[in-house]
């Protein structure tokens, strides 16, 4: 099968066409023929070498970014109990390893990975809901609001700030967004119920909304203790990167792990129905070729990109 790897670790140059073994689902996996994959930040970890640097791991290359597939099934392996049949149009999340990554024509999946795309969207729009939407789902479940308490939120034009405002809403949540300019209109369409500039000081203009300070903050800028003076004592912080910090006044430190939800299908199934039904809004920013691959990560690193990037097979 082609997919699309790095023999060393650098910059988007360095992705290249491969050919790889085809995978073979084993016990308890599916396998899927990959239509499109969401081009994530993190992708850009496999491709330079952070990603495999924290976790003092190192495989053999090449390295196969890629955590979002969207396409149809195409085997299922022994010892599957599923509702999904070969033919079906699929969503799943990968965790990627070495030569295993989304940016791949098959890839093979714990059942629990993969749940059936939403009706009407295409393999495009589906491929940009898994990783984040379950990443969104798990920080609102960790930071653990009632109905009518105030979440802060931040990169809310993002792909994963843009889930997180929107499953907010839909869980009763009050939401405190930051955006540019040319964003509010967006982030506001999305749900947020204020909105402040983002930038230096964000945390100043939240509090400045919300005198008593936010009931929880969940952190798609990558702020970190920045944004603390905007959490209430004993509020709660969701860090989706990992920060090691201790935040003050009884603040939890929240660290978001996809691989927490990683294989919760049926978290991923109601994302697939909330989808379907306009909770959530699938964004893609642009389709490119698979073997363009070089050239998305180009266009992410350099900021500004609203939804997100997906390559096709």
């Amino acid at each position: 099968m082609r997919a699309i790897g790095a023999n060393q670790y650098g910059g988007p140059d360095v992705l290249e066409v491969v050919e790889l073994p085809d995978p073979v689902p084993g016990p308890g996996e599916v396998l899927v023929r990959v239509h499109a994959a969401a081009v994530n930040p993190t992708d850009t970890y496999v491709r330079n070498g952070d990603r495999a640097r924290a976790q003092a791991k190192q495989s053999q290359p090449p390295y196969v970014p890629g955590m979002d597939v969207a396409g149809v099934l195409e085997a299922i392996g022994p010892d599957v109990r599923t509702d999904l049949a070969v033919g079906d149009r699929v969503m799943g999340v990968v965790i990627p390893h070495g030569r295993h990554g989304a940016y791949s024509e098959l890839v093979a999946l714990p059942v629990g990975s993969v749940a059936a795309a939403p009706a009407g969207t295409s393999h495009a729009e589906a491929s940009t809901l898994p990783m984040n939407g379950l990443t969104a789902r798990l920080a609102l479940d960790l930071v653990g609001l009632e109905p009518g308490q105030v979440l802060g939120v931040t990169g809310a034009a993002g792909a994963l700030g843009g889930y997180v405002i929107e499953l907010a809403k839909a869980d009763g949540l009050v939401v405190v967004a930051d955006a540019s300019e040319a964003d509010e209109p967006l982030v506001r369409k999305l749900g947020a119920d204020i909105v402040v500039p983002r930038g230096d000081g964000v945390a100043e203009l939240m509090l400045q909304e919300v005198p008593d300070g936010v009931h929880a903050m969940v952190d798609g800028s990558v702020q970190d203790a920045a944004l603390f003076p905007a959490i209430r004592d004993g509020g709660a912080f969701a860090a989706v990167r990992c920060f090691r910090g201790e935040p003050p006044r009884g603040i939890r430190n929240e660290q978001v792990w996809i691989t927490a939800y990683a294989q919760e299908q049926e978290r991923l199934d109601t994302l697939r129905r909330q989808a379907e039904t306009g909770v959530l809004t699938l964004r893609v920013a642009d389709r490119l070729p698979a073997a363009q691959a070089a050239e998305a990560h180009r266009r992410l690193e350099a900021g500004g990109v609203r939804g997100r990037l997906v390559l096709e097979f």
